[in-house]
């Protein structure tokens, strides 16, 4: 019998940028971890927090992956310093990227970036997910949902 390890759970992380509003607007099929690739005062700019993704995408482009619209802000010490909303190439593995490239181009799914963060061992990652967008009745929906949620957890409270 061979041994299968579980995958290890990610619980060290440290979050440096959320889209609160995708799980608004988009209907959520897949996530993925990603790698990204940046410079060095990029870097240095993420390590004190100073970053946007939530008007930011990613997409395929000539078999590649790459996040756009990621606001990073420009670090001030830096001796070779960045473009702030600067194209920025995502690392993926093939298979995982030709699965995306379908998702989009044949289901009318997008790609939308969910979390930035520095992993375990220091190192920055996205989110991403196919996600397919809500008309205004889901939304509304979703959001009938949430305040019946909030609503039954005050009674819960009250009620004891």
């Amino acid at each position: 019998m061979a041994n299968k390890k579980k995958p290890k759970e990610k619980t060290n992380y440290k979050v440096i940028a959320e889209n609160r509003r995708a799980r608004y607007d988009y209907a959520i099929d897949e996530d993925l971890e990603v790698g990204i690739i940046l410079q060095g005062s990029e870097v240095k700019s993420l390590r004190i927090g100073q970053s946007n993704i939530a008007e930011s995408y990613a997409s395929v482009d000539d078999g590649e992956l790459w996040l756009t619209n990621a606001y990073i802000a420009p670090y001030e010490a830096a001796m070779f310093p960045h473009e702030p909303r600067a194209k920025r190439k995502l690392l993926v593995r093939q298979r995982e990227l030709t699965k995306m490239a379908i998702a989009t181009q044949r289901e009318g799914m997008t790609l939308v970036p969910l979390v930035m963060y520095f992993n375990d061992k220091g190192m920055v990652k996205l989110k991403i997910a196919t996600a397919k967008g809500k008309k205004n009745h889901d939304k509304r929906a979703t959001e009938a949902k949430r305040d019946w949620g909030r609503q039954q957890q005050r009674l819960l409270r009250h009620g004891e």
